[in-house]
């Protein structure tokens, strides 16, 4: 059997004792409060601990400017960009390749540079077109391709044309 406990005795019209309080478990609102406070501290210090530091401010710009890992450009070169080239390539037929490019030029030798532009793009449309696509596939493929072209500028130019810079290359 079990035993219950003993209830006091009642009179009509009496109350019943107040019940002592009963302890939910859940965090008062001083803890929630306190526990938001620690986090966002820490959050903070955690924040300022790996910032990274702001950029430096510009200076002014140097004699010379860095074009390429391999090499440096001169201050008094020129940048045009070329046409577009759109042309199928050697192999398969039915793929076509788009060239977008700017050449770097020394703007001293050079008087017109839109007109250098042009025959160099003529020259790049006639080597793209012998082009097959496993030339141009992977990171290789590219570097040979960037290094053939930037070769062929030089060449078209008389060494005017310091560099073929490729904004875009899209096989489709």
């Amino acid at each position: 059997m079990v035993d219950l406990p003993e209830l006091p005795d009642l009179t009509p019209g009496e109350a019943p004792p107040a019940a002592a309080p009963v302890a939910s478990g859940a965090p008062s609102l001083l803890q929630t409060v306190l526990a938001t406070l620690v986090v966002t501290v820490m959050a903070g210090a955690m924040g300022a601990l790996f910032a990274v530091p702001p950029p430096a401010p510009a200076s002014e710009p140097a004699a010379k400017t860095e074009a390429s890992p391999g090499g440096v450009v001169p201050a008094a070169s020129g940048l045009f960009e070329m046409p577009p080239i759109v042309t199928n390539i050697g192999s398969p037929k039915d793929t076509w390749i788009r060239l977008e490019a700017s050449i770097v030029f020394d703007a001293k030798a050079v008087e017109h540079p839109e007109t250098l532009a042009e025959d160099i793009a003529g020259d790049e449309l006639a080597y793209l077109r012998t082009v097959s696509l496993s030339q141009v596939e992977g990171p290789i493929g590219l570097e040979n391709i960037r290094q053939d072209l930037n070769e062929r500028a030089a060449i078209r130019s008389g060494g005017k044309v310091s560099e073929l810079v490729i904004r875009t290359l899209v096989v489709q």
